[in-house]
């Protein structure tokens, strides 16, 4: 090996020498930093919908596929509805769930440990009814107030889909006894069945037009969909609701359906996420909200939504941004995860080098030490030799001493900036030597 290449190696051993502890700490505090803001996400979460051909279970294999492009697993658990979802939330049972706005408006302390991804879209009242049923009670069979239902035989939905609830508010404010109608709780599927076959007068959906069940209905002959002439009032009173407006012909320009536009109220939908949800599944879901729920549709214009949450829960820093800003910079051109954790850990990054820059002025001077400490601790030595000489001790004995010392020293490799100490010393030697022999 060559004197230069061996020089070479020296130096680079010396300089991680000096230098490895500062590196050791940096890659300690760089772990530590790693574990403590996880920024890797669990490949599997939980997904609160609602029932089977509901526009919540559609929504969910929706977000399904979006994430399985990201390598996550979304496990859809079907639900009774919005109110079921917010109970399971507060569980801990799910991740995210949709959550009809009017269900978190009770306050609970347990809200405090959930987040907000945005309101998606919106859920009208569908109040269908037979017409039927309806001449009944007015010659034209047409109902335009709640008072009118008095008597009448409705679905309400699910115990936990939060239908009953709205209902009995909106009833409430227009001072009707509950005791006055027969109200029946039933799941979707027997509700229409029961519905369409005479067992049910009128039935209730709050749900988005992307249900086929309410598809299906605004297209079915002998039903008709309750106008709701004081929408504006509603919204009004109740801060959760807002007046929407099903325009004439959406359902089926073709057929006109329906032939005339017809006021509604709705309740915005929101996806929450508990607060202990990995903070990069609530970016990723918030993303694909985005892509899910910006486009036109019945009752929105595109880009109305997603939106800021109208309902008590905080929201999310996640939905904040992407909601603000959309896709961040490095995802454009990035994968997620590669990008996730560059995001996640710059600041932390930031830090650990602001710490360790102090620390590292210290390896040149110590670098510099250990090169030269190689030299000069054979000068002790050396002097030793010289004083010794001067007491009269045996000069061929020192003479060996000194032969071996020179030896020692020939072999000793420095960078080739050092090399004139070493010439320096070995000089030293020599010159010591020839003192000797003219002793």
């Amino acid at each position: 090996m060559s004197q230069a290449l061996r020089g070479l190696m020296f130096s680079m051993r010396e300089m991680l020498v000096s230098g490895g502890p500062i590196a050791l700490l940096g890659v300690a505090l760089l772990v530590l930093a790693y574990l403590w803001l996880d920024p890797n996400p669990p490949r599997k979460v939980t997904l609160a919908t609602g029932p089977a051909q509901s526009a919540y279970d559609e929504f969910g294999k929706r977000y399904v596929r979006a994430l399985a492009a990201e390598g996550i697993e979304v496990v859809l658990v079907p639900s009774e509805g919005s109110s079921d979802n917010l109970r399971l939330l507060r569980a801990g049972k799910v991740d995210l769930g949709f959550v009809q706005g009017g269900s978190a408006e009770s306050g609970s302390d347990a809200d405090e440990s959930l987040l907000s991804l945005g309101s998606l879209f919106v859920e009208p009242v569908w109040l269908f009814y037979r017409t039927d049923a309806a001449r009944k009670l007015s010659p034209s069979g047409e109902l335009t107030q709640l008072a009118q239902l008095k008597g009448l035989r409705i679905s309400v939905g699910t115990p936990g889909s939060g239908v009953r609830k709205l209902v009995e508010t909106l009833f409430e404010a227009n001072r009707i006894d509950p005791a006055s109608l027969t109200l029946r709780e039933l799941d979707p599927t027997s509700a229409v069945v029961g519905f369409l076959g005479g067992d049910q007068d009128a039935l209730v959906f709050a749900s988005a037009p992307e249900s086929l069940m309410v598809q299906m209905l605004l297209q079915t002959p002998g039903v008709r969909l309750m106008d709701f002439p004081q929408s504006e009032a509603y919204a009004r009173r109740f801060a959760f609701l807002k007046p929407v407006l099903l325009p004439r012909g959406v359902v089926d320009l073709a057929a006109d359906q329906p032939p005339q536009d017809v006021r509604l109220v709705a309740s915005t939908t929101a996806l929450i996420s508990r607060e202990a949800t990995h903070p990069a599944l609530r970016t990723l879901f918030s993303q694909a909200a985005a892509r899910q729920h910006s486009g036109a549709g019945w009752f929105n214009l595109q880009g109305d939504y997603p939106r800021a949450s109208q309902q008590t829960i905080a929201m999310a820093p996640e939905a904040e941004r992407t909601i603000a800003q959309g896709v961040p910079l490095l995802q454009r051109y990035l994968p997620f995860g590669l990008a996730n954790l560059i995001e996640r850990m710059w600041l932390a990054l930031g830090i650990i080098l602001a710490m360790l820059l102090p620390l590292s002025r210290i390896v040149p001077p110590l670098y510099q030490f250990r090169i030269r400490s190689r030299v000069f601790r054979w000068y002790g030595q050396l002097r030793d030799i010289e004083e010794r000489a001067k007491a009269g001790e045996d000069q061929a004995a020192l003479a060996g001493e000194l032969d071996r010392l020179a030896e020692r020293v020939r072999h000793i490799t420095v960078p080739l900036s050092y090399a004139d100490e070493l010439y320096a010393l070995r000089a030293y030697i020599e010159a010591t030597r020839q003192r000797l022999g003219a002793g």
